[in-house]
């Protein structure tokens, strides 16, 4: 098993360096939270107190931080500290270009790198059956693999450094207009007189299935298990996914690529964020499209 330190420990990062120790890794967290790494505490991960304590022999370091930046600063920092060949992984959201920078770091100090964001929310990483989408060398991914196992159930090695980005990126751009699709269909039945029982029996069943019907419906009663149940508690908050889509539309403006409906998309969350609904699950938008 692989000595570990992970550098995050928040509502996504804590649950994930737990999984790691209940396989057997010998895991140091550092988070500037103190509340979370008494959290992660609990769970059997070694709370350091310094970023430098928590990377003492580590064969492997693994970040999940909030913004591209945070990410190149603390990799900056590692770079002044780590001994050659040690595994770097960052399972944060950020955009390709911090990626790709983050990968160009750990190469001047010769480390293996991957950048690994996740799908699957806080309950996946509870359960660990995250999704990793994976980019670096095929060298680094065959270094890293049963790392992330222990930490989810699907593992995609999708290209070079900064692919595992964009395919994030590109998936949670198809989530957040699928969503919107979703609670715009159900809005549309209410104001028909359909139940949503109907509509759910019918689309689940045909044409208009996809994940944001089937798994995260956004309306009580279908899906037992979503977060509308739960008076729209996250999940997968409103303000991560508009973060995810303004990094869409980002790398759309950089390649060159048109995606109207994203666009729009983001445009429909933003509104929702501005209006204080940033903290409620992303389905919660239902409420702002009923009008």
């Amino acid at each position: 098993m692989a000595r570990i330190a992970f550098i995050g420990l928040g509502n996504m990062g804590g649950p994930m360096a737990a999984n790691l120790v209940k396989s057997g890794h010998q895991v140091s967290g550092f988070d500037l939270s103190e509340v979370s790494k008494a959290e992660a505490a609990t769970h059997g991960v070694k709370p350091a107190a310094t970023l430098a304590e928590a990377l003492l022999d580590a064969q492997c370091v693994i970040t999940m931080l909030p913004k591209g930046e945070h990410v190149l600063a603390v990799w900056t920092d590692l770079a002044t500290l780590l001994t050659e060949e040690t595994l770097l992984i960052d399972c944060s959201t950020i955009d390709v270009e911090s990626a790709r920078k983050a990968h160009a770091l750990a190469s001047a100090i010769k480390c293996p790198s991957l950048d690994a964001p996740v799908s699957g929310g806080t309950g996946g990483a509870a359960a660990a059956t995250l999704t990793f989408m994976v980019g670096g060398s095929g060298e680094a991914f065959a270094a890293g693999e049963s790392i992330l196992q222990a930490m989810g159930k699907k593992i995609v090695h999708c290209g070079a450094g900064g692919a595992g980005q964009a395919a994030k990126i590109c998936n949670n751009m198809v989530l957040g207009i699928s969503m919107i699709g979703v609670c715009e269909a159900f809005a549309l039945a209410e104001k028909l007189g359909l139940s949503h029982q109907a509509l759910f029996d019918v689309a689940s069943t045909s044409s208009g299935q996809c994940w944001s019907l089937t798994t995260y419906c956004p309306v009580p009663g279908p899906v037992p298990t979503s977060p509308a149940n739960n008076d729209y508690r996250p999940g997968f908050s409103a303000a991560l996914m508009l973060k995810d889509l303004a990094l869409s539309q980002a790398a759309a403006r950089q390649s060159g690529a048109e995606t109207p409906l994203g666009k729009h998309a983001a445009e429909l969350y933003a509104e929702f964020e501005s209006q204080g609904h940033g903290a409620e699950d992303f389905s919660a938008i239902i409420r702002m499209l009923r009008g």
